[in-house]
């Protein structure tokens, strides 16, 4: 199983950053278009045990992702577990936290990618720098989409 870890501050309270991440559309907002992310279903409402799909397609293949939100603590923490979709194994975990100068998220995920050795040798030549590529872009849009709110 491998794992990565990325973390950044935003000028934002806690309670803004944390409702952003409430509403699973968001997602599309957060993500490059070169993975042609969409979402087709969403809960009513977030909370454990919510499923959320979305299709994707990374180098030009389609796939459905499904997940399970696995716990759901605002303002502080969610995780989400893929159930089916392009890894292996999945488990994210969001963690929120007040900080000198706005909050702090933490993002953990513990994660295994398909073909066996193949996938092993995948993540050890460049899984990781595509991780911190998307994240990277990530904090980039959040801190546009959130003060555009201002």
């Amino acid at each position: 199983m491998s794992a990565y870890e990325y973390r950044h501050v935003f000028p934002f309270p806690l309670e803004r950053v944390s409702a952003f991440f409430a509403e699973p559309a968001n997602l599309e907002k957060l993500t490059p278009g070169w993975l042609r992310l969409s979402l087709l279903e969403a809960p009513g409402e977030m909370g454990p045990g919510s499923l959320l799909r979305y299709q994707t397609a990374p180098f030009g293949l389609r796939q459905v992702w499904v997940a399970v939100i696995s716990v759901w603590e605002p303002p502080h923490r969610f995780a989400d577990v893929q159930l089916s979709g392009p890894y292996r194994q999945w488990e994210h975990t969001h963690t929120f936290a007040a900080v000198e100068g706005g909050t702090e998220i933490r993002d953990r995920i513990r994660y295994r990618l398909p073909g066996g050795r193949l996938g092993a040798l995948a993540d050890r030549l460049g899984h990781r720098a595509f991780l911190s590529r998307l994240f990277r872009y990530r904090t980039k849009r959040l801190t546009e989409l959130l003060a555009a709110d201002l």
